[in-house]
């Protein structure tokens, strides 16, 4: 009995060190002698690759490490790269699994990984269900009318509520599995019934205010699943108003909120901070800069090495001295004649500050679009025209003033590069197009024509209904 005791004694202690040093996945396939397989993990959509291994001719594969994976959700992808198996990891990572591709889901088994037993479960749980997915998408399909559609609605609030229970109860019985921490995160708020006192915007207010209570943001289990990213992704673009300030408000409430996971922390931050610098939408380059100075310069961003760090704080730099509402930086420049020309003494209600080159194959197209609609609207509405020649010869630039009748524009170049009006401006691609106030701020950038032209006429009848 005590040579038991100490042998199980000593298989517990090669288990816990195996666990601390790192992970040890054993992969038995059925029908495969070689080739080679391979380990991804997600990282919000996307999939990354984490080890690979050869298949030895008994159909067995060991992937191991020296470090702990970090929790997620896995693939392991089977030679040839056409099918795979989505593994849990989570803090047991020491199992084996036996996967026979003539049926992925009934015939796949692990031992060692409760949490991989707990997914194989609901896998096949949803495979059960897969006649009612069938017929379900076969009616909507067939639908002619918005009758024939309702009639499919009982069967959807059927799988949907099958689908609900079976996860509320997985989250019952297990409450700490990393299957629970996804199920949770996948759950939506319950809006209750409206109070009294409260107005049409309870419900909206209600949901955005608890729609982060089940997430998980302390712990790093989320990162490496879709279910995060498909969280921020709804939460910024249907939940937060689409203006700078709001914005910034809720990506500082929502970082607070991740730190005490330095993979959460890392992904969240690296999410928002790339999803505004790469913005479609106009002013939200404020968002960008904001989180650089208040995260990337204090040295939040552990993860960069000092040249990646750089080049991000340039680029908020860069960005910093023409957001929207920035007063525009003072332009002493030269007109066609070499005479002087100034940004603040062109005195007009709206100044259109066109960055230009007469070689730029954009150029061509949208610099006499831009003159048409001067010239056909914009100078009755106290429009001023000023472009700037970025590159070019000198009489390439005057030859497309004159052969596209450019008149009544200023047109104005730094001959002696003495403005430094590429980075106060962001100009490094043409054309380049600001819209300034009477006091020279900035009220718009980057506009196409048609763009600039709606946002001249909205701001015209803002002004006219603030007279009245």
């Amino acid at each position: 009995m005590r040579k038991v005791f100490f042998l199980l004694l000593a298989a517990l202690i090669i288990q816990l060190h195996l666990h601390a040093q790192g992970y040890q996945l054993t992969i038995r396939l059925k029908n495969y002698t070689s080739g080679q397989l391979f380990l991804a993990n997600y990282m919000g959509r996307t999939t990354y690759l984490t080890d690979s291994a050869m298949v030895s001719p008994s159909g067995e594969v060991v992937l191991k490490g020296n470090k702990p994976l970090l929790p997620g959700i896995y693939l392991i992808v089977l030679p040839g790269k056409q099918k795979y198996v989505e593994t849990l990891i989570d803090k047991q990572q020491v199992f084996s699994v036996s996967i026979d591709t003539a049926d992925l889901i009934n015939k796949t088994v692990y031992k060692g990984s409760p949490d991989n037993e707990l997914f194989l479960g609901y896998n096949q749980f949803l495979y059960q269900q897969e006649a009612l997915t069938h017929n379900i998408s076969a009616q909507l399909k067939a639908a002619k009318t918005a009758a024939d559609s309702a009639k499919v609605a009982p069967l959807q609030q059927e799988l949907g509520k099958k689908l609900q229970e079976y996860r509320q109860e997985l989250i019952t019985k297990h409450p700490n599995a990393i299957l629970s921490a996804i199920f949770k995160a996948m759950k939506e708020p319950e809006i209750p019934q409206q109070p009294e006192n409260e107005d049409s915007t309870f419900a909206y207010r209600y949901f955005k205010g608890h729609y982060w209570d089940d997430v998980e943001l302390s712990t790093d289990r989320l990162v490496r699943t879709p279910v995060l990213e498909g969280k921020l992704k709804k939460y910024f673009s249907q939940l937060v108003m689409n203006m700078p300030d709001s914005i910034i408000a809720d990506c500082d409430a929502l970082i607070a909120r991740t730190r005490k996971s330095r993979e959460t922390f890392k992904y969240v931050l690296w999410w928002l901070t790339y999803n505004y610098e790469s913005s479609p939408y106009m002013g939200m380059d404020a968002v960008f800069v904001h989180l650089v100075e208040k995260y990337y310069v204090p040295g939040d961003a552990f993860w960069l090495n000092d040249d990646q760090l750089n080049k991000i704080v340039s680029r908020a730099y860069t960005l910093a001295p023409n957001l929207i509402g920035q007063q525009a930086a003072p332009l002493e420049l030269k007109d066609t004649a070499s005479k002087p020309v100034s940004l603040y003494k062109t005195k007009a209600k709206y100044t259109v500050l066109v960055f230009w080159d007469p070689t730029c194959g954009h150029c061509k197209t949208e610099v006499p679009r831009l003159d048409s609609a001067f010239n056909a609207s914009w100078k009755n509405k106290g429009v001023a025209m000023i472009g700037i020649k970025t590159e070019g010869t000198r009489d390439e630039w005057l030859s497309f003033i004159k052969d596209h009748h450019l008149s009544g524009w200023v047109h104005a170049l730094d001959a002696d590069n003495k403005t430094n009006y590429r980075r106060l401006y962001d100009v490094y691609s043409t054309p380049v197009v600001y819209l300034l106030d009477e006091n020279k701020k900035i009220m718009a950038k980057r506009l196409a024509v048609e763009q600039l032209n709606d946002f001249i006429e909205r701001s015209g009848q803002k002004t006219t209904a603030a007279k009245l």
